[in-house]
Parts: structure tokens; sequence; C-alpha cells
């Protein structure tokens, strides 16, 4: 236990979470969005481009966190290290709900169903809020102050999911020849059995 304390101090005064972790996920991503958007051209060279473009967007935002120069509540590194753990609850939240249904002998289709598109919009939505709280972009108003209480998000959280899985498990398959559709499927979602 005290060696594992030991361990976060000395990784903490090293700069791991405010320098290295940040550096490593933003150079990642746009490590990877080059490589796959092709921005520089379609050869082999075009590479060592993307790698100096992650590198230098990488360290243009994690070096001006190490010399304080951003200023007060619109610090980039705060705001990922605020939301990042948020953003991972809620995905663990999407993937123990695809493993319960799965578990229970369901297919799901991420390649196009309704459900998965109604998923996909709900969790990007789940996402800029937690960006946007962690970055002070709005202020929830006094009536709804209870809504900030963690209790409470981790019981409608655990709300939705419930109510997906039951959803997904109960609902009857189309009939041939139906089409269904996006909106068609969230209203039958809301009607219930």
């Amino acid at each position: 236990m005290a060696f594992d304390i030991f361990m976060a101090d000395t990784l903490q005064r090293w700069g791991f979470m405010d320098f290295i972790l940040p550096f490593v996920l933003i150079f990642t991503i746009v490590f990877a969005i080059l490589q796959k958007v092709k921005i520089f051209g379609d050869k082999p060279e075009t590479r060592k481009f993307n790698v100096v473009v992650a590198l230098v967007m990488g360290l243009a935002v994690v070096v001006p966190h190490s010399l304080g120069m951003y200023p007060p509540n619109r610090d980039i590194v705060n705001i990922i290290n605020q939301s990042l753990p948020n953003v991972s609850v809620v995905l663990v939240a999407i993937l123990m709900g695809l493993l319960i249904i799965g578990l229970l002998g369901k297919r799901v289709e991420l390649g196009g169903g309704s459900l998965s598109g109604w998923i996909a919009i709900l969790a990007f939505v789940v996402v800029v809020w937690i960006f946007g709280s962690a970055a002070n972009w709005w202020q929830m108003p006094a009536v709804l102050w209870f809504l900030a209480d963690p209790d409470l998000q981790s019981l409608v959280i655990v709300i939705l999911v419930f109510s997906i899985l039951i959803w997904f498990v109960t609902h009857e398959p189309k009939k041939e020849g139906d089409t269904g559709g996006f909106g068609k499927d969230f209203s039958e979602l809301l009607k219930g059995p």
C-alpha cells in the first residue's frame, strides 16, 4: 500500500498526469486522424509528416499547461483530466449494457441499426455535456442543483441502461416488409409493450 502511494506520488512529481498522459492522448488521436484522412497524400513518407504534426499539436497543448500560460478555468489539460474519468464511466456503462444483451442471447448490430444510432447520439450528447461542464461552458440553474449530485447521476445512468436492456430483450422483431426506421423505433420505445 505504501509503495503504491509512493509510486503514484513519484509519477505525479514527474508530470505523468499533467504532461505525459495528455501528450500521449493528443498525439495518438491526432496521428490516427491524420493517418486515416491522409491529408498529405497516400505515400509511405507522409507518415513522417503525420508524426511531426501530431507531435507539435500534442506539445502545443501540454507545454502552455506546464508553463502556467492558460487562463484560469480554461486550461485544456485540466479539462481533459476532469472529463476523461466521466467519459470512461459512460463507455463502461454502454459496454456493460451490450455485454448483458449478448449474455441474454440477443445480437447487437452496431453497423446501422436504429438502436445503435440512438445510443451513439445519446453517448455523444453525454460526452459533450461532460466536457462542457468541466470547461465551465454553462452553469446549471439553481433550481436544478440536485442534478449535480453524483449519486443521482449514477442512478439515472443505471435506470437508462436497464430500460434499454429491458426494451431490447422484450421487443418483437420487425415483420416482413416493415421498414421501421429511426423515428418509428423510437416511438415504439416510448409506447412500451
